[in-house]
């Protein structure tokens, strides 16, 4: 495959947790050569405490208003993959900058495919209910319209990480090719 150039704008990549969104974001930045940052982890480093955490501390409310603030100023800096927590992109404010200071990416998964990925940890607050897949419906259902405003559409639920990456350069290069 063509190398892809660097790109002058960050790379942002959603979709649902279970997805690969940091798996797949910290391949991506070493093919770009772009730093790699992941938003939830920002979040817990501005905070001093874990995800799960604030969500017990604090509430959802207050985690997503820490998170709209970190995504805010990492799109500030120098391009770079930017991995974003599953909700991200619904907020109204977040998903407009993303659109405008940035290249989106939405990792789509099937449920199936996320459900067998995410029971390989307990680290995730919202799925900590008697039946995480009606949960992570419900998600992918209420999240779709946001997650379809992304610039690129990449099928994650087929097929390796490396498939992925690949996928998502060659969309990269697509682009950057009618640019």
């Amino acid at each position: 495959m063509t190398q892809v150039l660097t790109p002058d704008r960050s790379i942002v990549l959603i979709g649902l947790m279970g997805v690969g969104k940091t798996t797949v974001g910290r391949r991506l930045s070493k093919a770009l050569g772009l730093k790699f940052r992941d938003a939830d982890e920002e979040v817990e480093k501005a905070a001093g405490r874990s995800v799960a955490e604030i969500f017990k501390d604090f509430g959802e409310a207050a985690f997503r208003d820490g998170e709209r603030k970190v995504i805010a100023r990492l799109l500030e800096e120098p391009p770079m993959v930017l991995a974003l927590g599953g909700g991200a992109f619904v907020d109204p404010d977040t998903r407009a900058k993303v659109l405008n200071q940035a290249v989106s990416v939405w990792l789509k998964a099937d449920v199936d495919t996320l459900m067998n990925r995410v029971s390989r940890r307990d680290t995730r607050p919202l799925l900590q209910d008697p039946n995480p897949r009606a949960v992570l419906e419900r998600l992918l259902e209420a999240r779709t319209p946001a997650y379809a405003e992304a610039d690129i559409h990449v099928d994650a639920s087929a097929g390796s990480h490396q498939t992925t990456l690949d996928t998502i350069l060659q969309a990269l290069q697509a682009r950057e090719a009618k640019a």
